[in-house]
Formats: C-alpha cells, sequence, structure tokens
C-alpha cells in the first residue's frame, strides 16, 4: 500500500511540475502550450481601434448588426482573427484589432466600404450592393479557347428586374461597375439580361478575382460606413501594467501558499501541490484554446485561485471537525470532502452563472473576464475535490496519520 501511494505520489508531483514547465516553456519554436504563445488583447499587446459612423440617418438595428457581421468576416478573411466588432450607440461601430505590427496596412484592408453601384450611361445608379445576393470567382473560356477567371454576381429579385430593364434599355452601351466609388470594371450590354445574374471580367488572377468577390460580397451594406476615427493604441501602458499585476499575483500565490502550509500543515501542503498544478494546468488551457487574454482576463485568473484555495479550506476545516469528533483520519478525510462538497459546488456554480451572463452580455475585455473566471472555476473545483483529495490520502497511506499534522486538537 505504501508504495503503491508513494508512486501515485511521485506520479502527481511529475505531472505537477510537467504542467509547469510547459506553461513556462511551452513546446517547439512557438511554444506551443506556454504562456508565450498566449494571445494579447489590444489593452496588453496594443494595436488599432477604428470607429465607423453609417451614413444614414436613423440605421435599424438589424441593418446595425448586418454591418457588424460584415465587418466581422472582412476582418477574419484579412487573418484578423483576433479583432472584435461591437456597436456603440445607434449609428456607430468600434474595431478593435490587437497585436498588428501595422496599422495602417490593417485600416486600409478593412477601411474600405465596399459599396457596389451599377451606374447608367446618365450617370444614374441603377443598382447597388443591397440588391447583391452573392458573389463567387468562376473560369470562363472565350472564344480563343482562352480561361480567365471571372466574378460572377446574383441578384434578388428586385435586383434582377432592375438589371434586366437596364441591360433592355442600354443594348450596346456601356454599364458602369464601380466599388467604392473607384471604377472596375466597363462592360457592354451585348444581350439582355433576364437571369439575374452578371459577369465583372477583367486582367484578374485567381487570387484577384477572390478578393474581388469576397469585398462584393462583404459591400451588401444597407449604407456606406464612413471613418470616424482611427488611433493606434500602444502596449507600454499595458505591458507595465501586465508585469505589475504578474508581480502582484505571483507574491499573493507565494503567500497563500505558505499561509495553506503554516495553518494546514498537511493538508495545506497537498493543497499547495494542487493549486501549483492549478496555475499550470490554466495557463497551457488558454494556450490551447488560443484564448485572448486581456489585463480584466487576468484579474480573472487571480480571482478563480482565491476561488480554489477557499474550497480547500472549506474540505480542511470540515476534515478538522470530523477529527475532533473522533473519527479516524481516512473516515475524516472521506467525510471532509463528502460534506464539504455542497457547498463548494452551490458556490461555484452561482459565481460560473454570473461568468456565463457577462460573457453573453459582456463585449472585449468583459467576455475576456468572464472567459477566463469560467474556466479558473471549472479547474479550481477539479483541483480541490480531485486533485487535492488524491494527494491527501496518498499522505495518509504512506503512514501521515497523526490528526495533528491535520490541526486537529485531538492527540494520535
Amino acid at each position: 500500500m505504501k508504495v503503491k501511494s508513494g508512486l501515485i505520489l511521485l506520479l502527481t508531483l511529475v505531472i505537477t511540475g510537467l504542467m509547469v514547465f510547459t506553461a513556462f516553456y511551452g513546446f517547439g519554436v512557438n511554444h506551443y502550450l506556454g504562456a508565450d504563445n498566449i494571445r494579447l488583447g489590444l489593452d496588453l499587446a496594443g494595436g488599432v481601434n477604428i470607429v465607423y459612423e453609417a451614413d444614414k440617418e436613423n440605421p435599424t438595428s438589424a441593418e446595425m448588426a448586418a454591418a457588424k457581421e460584415l465587418i466581422q468576416g472582412r476582418l477574419d478573411r484579412g487573418n484578423y482573427t483576433e479583432a472584435e466588432v461591437s456597436i456603440e450607440g445607434e449609428k456607430r461601430l468600434r474595431v478593435d484589432i490587437p497585436g498588428v505590427d501595422d496599422p495602417e496596412k490593417a485600416i486600409e484592408d478593412i477601411g474600405s466600404t465596399a459599396l457596389l453601384q451599377f451606374i447608367s450611361p446618365e450617370g444614374e445608379v441603377i443598382l447597388t450592393g443591397n440588391e447583391v445576393k452573392d458573389a463567387r470567382r468562376d473560369v470562363i473560356t472565350d472564344n480563343n479557347g482562352i480561361s480567365r477567371p471571372v466574378v460572377v454576381v446574383e441578384f434578388n429579385d428586385k435586383g434582377r428586374d432592375a438589371f434586366a430593364e437596364a441591360t433592355q434599355k442600354y443594348i450596346n452601351q456601356v454599364i458602369v461597375i464601380a466599388l467604392d466609388e473607384t471604377i472596375i470594371s466597363y462592360p457592354v450590354v451585348e444581350d439582355v439580361i433576364t437571369t439575374g445574374t452578371a459577369f465583372i471580367s477583367g486582367n484578374f488572377s485567381i487570387e484577384e478575382a477572390d478578393e474581388l468577390a469576397a469585398r462584393i460580397k462583404a459591400g451588401a451594406l444597407p449604407f456606406k460606413l464612413n471613418v470616424l476615427q482611427s488611433k493606434s493604441v500602444g502596449a507600454k501602458l499595458g505591458t507595465d501594467a501586465l508585469n505589475t499585476s504578474l508581480k502582484a499575483g505571483l507574491i499573493g500565490i507565494i503567500l497563500v501558499l505558505l499561509f495553506m502550509l503554516i495553518f494546514y500543515r498537511v493538508s495545506g501542503l497537498a493543497a499547495d501541490i494542487a493549486l501549483i498544478f492549478y496555475c499550470g494546468t490554466i495557463i497551457v488551457i488558454l494556450s490551447a484554446m488560443e484564448a485572448t487574454l486581456t489585463l480584466p482576463g487576468v484579474a480573472g485568473i487571480i480571482l478563480s485561485v482565491g476561488m480554489a484555495v477557499d474550497a480547500n479550506v472549506i474540505i480542511f476545516e470540515r476534515i478538522k471537525e470530523e477529527l475532533n469528533s473522533g473519527k479516524s483520519i481516512r473516515a475524516a478525510v472521506d467525510a471532509g470532502f463528502s460534506k464539504a462538497f455542497s457547498a463548494i459546488l452551490d458556490g461555484n456554480i452561482t459565481t460560473l452563472i454570473a461568468a456565463a451572463i457577462l460573457f453573453w452580455l459582456g463585449t472585449g475585455l468583459i467576455k475576456s473576464f468572464a472567459q477566463t473566471l469560467a474556466i479558473g472555476i471549472i479547474l479550481s473545483m477539479f483541483t480541490a475535490l480531485v486533485v487535492t483529495r488524491i494527494i491527501i490520502k496518498q499522505f495518509v497511506n504512506i503512514g501521515l496519520k497523526n490528526p495533528k499534522l491535520y490541526c486537529a486538537n485531538k492527540e494520535a
């Protein structure tokens, strides 16, 4: 029994050490699963902040939601996967892009409103992106057998009727296709088009055709978006705040480890090992999830550390009560964990519900706090109820059975 328990205890220590090592260094040149691989938010890494305003009086909430989704899609296609778009007030969109090296390029990439217009020879707008249902890249072969990429634009019912009428009216004339007030094609109307499908041709490469189709799809906005404000956000203040927070968190964790060891002795040692395991594991989880860490997110982690210790305190006090009532150490440990379970579960579930509501209703920094807090709560329950219990039981099995070692008042 002692040998088996010793091996289990050794394995637990090895796993804990492995989690801490992984959290600090990660694996490979990209430090996979390590702290260096965690993406930092705008407040910590710096980046660019852009505020757009709808060029329309009193846009509806549905229109603003559509505009938000289109801007988000444009960001995703530009590989700004950590960027966030949020609605501010009635007609503004805020875009936060953390960790960009070239803010001006980011502004250029997403600053285009992609407002599509089909313009008659008289300069009148025949239809706009509002009537566009889809746009995609295709390949056609001309009379000489040469294949070239084109962009196929499909219209909705309203657009199909308007385009059919225009092609009938302007047969053998040019209908200009403009994107963001820049002319991108001068197609000559050769036939009346009643199918609701138009082809945009030019000297496109496949990549350029894909890009144009994506911009047209993103350009089906019910209004134009104007850049109201754009600015770069420096990371120095955030970095200083992060370093200060990490130092404060490290000092706090060290004090907690000493407190648990002094006041709860063997139980405290078990809690300390579990807490070290917790700290390493939460960093590995955040790195594996490719989560974006913000300063409030750091606060969420530190708060969840406190909740993990709080759960251990409840358990240890229960164990002490059972020992003082005359139970054996094994019975006291089982009873302590069993009786503390409901109190720990209730407290953590209510906090988890609050974190879920914050994540659901919040944006940006609030979501980051809610995310790390929720992950921390779940992990803290696991470490308190499972990891700590395993360690304490192995301590008992290898011979640490004196109630005094567990802060009981009675003698062994």
